[in-house]
């Protein structure tokens, strides 16, 4: 039994055997790790020759040695040697000397269904094992910050012919009024990646997080290649507002035959009913054009950017990153057509489940992010957060008592 330092081939052989991953580990994201300017080391558990538990080990230096981190890995086949991978890693900390090692597993803590409520009993195994060995476990939070809680969409089974029909029923009405405007999506090229990032920014801005900067985004795009998407979704106002003329001529061809009717049957209670629920609608279109007609007038007649999206596919999974939206155009339901995008296009490619990554862990209406995500009918994964092992403890409680003397912690 050998922990040892892996080639990205043999990684990549070992992810392609296990049953789940996280984009973050794996090739691509070592790739991004090292232009980023983190040492990366992967590193593999061997039981006779072959691999059963292997992960990306990345560092940087801080003050009395490294910070080396395991984020959201390891990739696991055999579950027995888990506990056995973790020792190593803390044997190879101290070879590296590294000042503290953090660990942030993402074996499932406890699931739970699309609204919260839990489908498995809390898994403690891995908290027992991590903290039975020297690993000092940070504890089991809510909120955006942690990163524990991720919402998922299983594929399997799903067709693109029958994928609409898995949305909930809020979700299903959300897709069909989004397809109603004319949105059209479009992939960015490199050196395009401005536009996205611009969209992030303004949505980071108004939301008070920190977006990431070009470079990354560049940097992931060089890492992952066809793997990622940057995707846009715009609309050309002209092109709305002749939508909106040609479907309204339709409905005052149905409110003229209505009409026609009534004068042969004037008592019909139910055609009289239809009559006002088609002038209702009818007056409808009008304010929805004169808005189309001031759109123009502000944005002209040119492909409009309404929101941007990041996804990433991998094998057996495919991630919805980073986003952005101008909320002058939240009327249009843009977001809600890239989702629908993301996943035809992950079930073309072989895509087991669909992770919208994170939400907060607050079930009580409150986190509109998963409102939002709940419209696409998943379920709810925990992990259980973050372990910390100080390979020297006294060298690093020494300091850390100094950086509080000197106000730096």
């Amino acid at each position: 039994m050998t922990l040892r330092v892996i080639t990205e081939q043999e990684f990549q052989a070992h992810i392609d055997q296990a049953k789940s991953q996280l984009f973050e580990q794996s090739p691509e994201m070592a790739s991004l790790l090292k232009k980023r300017g983190y040492e990366v080391t992967i590193l593999g558990y061997e039981v006779e020759g072959d691999l059963k538990v292997s992960a990306i080990l990345f560092s940087t230096p801080i003050a009395g040695g490294l910070h080396m981190e395991l984020h959201n890995g390891p990739i696991c086949t055999d579950e027995t040697y888990l506990q056995d991978f973790y020792k190593g890693l803390q044997h190879f900390a101290k070879k590296m000397q590294a000042i503290e090692l953090k660990v942030k597993p993402y074996q499932s803590l406890q699931e739970f269904d699309t609204n919260g409520n839990p489908t498995t009993d809390i898994n403690h195994t891995i908290i027992d094992q991590l903290t039975s060995i020297g690993y000092h476990h940070q504890g089991l939070h809510v909120g955006y910050s942690t990163g524990d809680w991720y919402y998922i969409k299983d594929l399997t089974g799903l067709t693109q012919e029958n994928l609409f029909q898995s949305f909930s029923k809020k979700g299903k009405p959300l897709i069909k009024k989004a397809k109603t405007f004319g949105i059209s999506i479009r992939k960015l090229e490199r050196d395009q990646l401005a536009l996205f990032q611009k969209i992030t920014v303004a949505t980071s801005d108004r939301r008070d997080f920190n977006d990431k900067p070009l470079e990354y985004y560049e940097y992931l795009y060089d890492s992952f290649g066809d793997k990622a998407e940057f995707l846009v979704a715009s609309l050309n106002f002209k092109n709305y507002l002749d939508n909106l003329a040609r479907e309204q001529e339709g409905l005052s061809g149905k409110i003229d035959q209505l009409q026609v009717d009534l004068l042969q049957n004037p008592t019909s209670e139910k055609k009289q009913n239809q009559l006002r629920e088609l002038k209702s609608q009818y007056e409808t279109f009008e304010i929805r054009k004169e808005e189309a007609r001031n759109m123009i007038e502000k944005y002209g007649q040119q492909d409009v950017p309404l929101c941007a999206s990041l996804f990433v596919y991998l094998k057996k999974e495919a991630y919805y990153l980073n986003s952005g939206s101008y909320p002058e155009f939240n009327k249009f339901y843009a977001p809600a057509i890239l989702q629908e995008h993301v996943m035809l296009e992950a079930i073309k490619r072989g895509c087991q489940s669909y992770n919208f990554l994170g939400i907060s862990g607050h079930f009580d209406g409150s986190d509109g992010v998963l409102r939002f995500k709940q419209n696409f009918n998943g379920y709810i994964k925990r992990t259980p957060g973050v372990f910390m092992y100080y390979p020297n403890p006294l060298k690093h409680s020494l300091i850390q008592v100094v950086k509080k003397v000197l106000g730096r912690y």
